[in-house]
């Protein structure tokens, strides 16, 4: 199973790929897909679209994870998060790509098994995960990857109450 993180944004947008194969897990692909400032939101969303697009049609997911966006003292941020998540799903339904949303904490917790976790402990935890010795990744992909990871999990522990 191949799994696209996603961690969306209107300025850079991370994203990841995780690879499951016999409950081994394996980074595939992982980027920061980024659209200039200088360009009203209109066009940032169509030029990040068009490289979501081409990333799913490269990597094939069988899903698509994305964080939701934290409506926190930012409200006009959130909304802009919110437009760039649509992008991820606009793609899913496209490809006829299964979806699912995970909030910040979620992916936090999943990862590090602390919510409030900072960057930095996602990070390497990631690092850590995936075996990668990538101390430089930016935080958007390795936010990413951690959104790859958490669906893993959510899977993991749904496939042991089914039992």
């Amino acid at each position: 199973m191949r799994i696209l993180g996603v961690d969306p944004g209107t300025i850079n947008m991370g994203v990841g790929i995780v690879e499951v194969f016999d409950d081994k897990l394996s980074h595939l692909y992982s980027s920061t897909l980024k659209s200039p400032n200088k360009y009203d939101l209109p066009k940032r969303l169509s030029l990040l679209l068009d490289e979501l697009k081409n990333i799913v049609k490269e990597w094939k997911p069988d899903t698509i994870a994305i964080e939701s966006p934290f409506v926190g003292k930012n409200v006009k941020s959130a909304l802009a998060i919110g437009q760039s998540q649509a992008l991820a799903m606009i793609v899913a339904a496209q490809n006829d790509i299964e979806l699912s949303l995970y909030s910040p904490a979620e992916i936090k917790k999943s990862v590090t098994d602390y919510g409030g976790s900072s960057k930095d402990q996602v990070r390497s935890m990631v690092n850590v995960i995936l075996d990668l010795d990538d101390h430089c990744m930016s935080t958007d992909s390795s936010d990413s990857l951690a959104v790859a990871l958490c669906h893993y999990n959510a899977i993991r522990y749904k496939n042991i109450i089914e039992i």
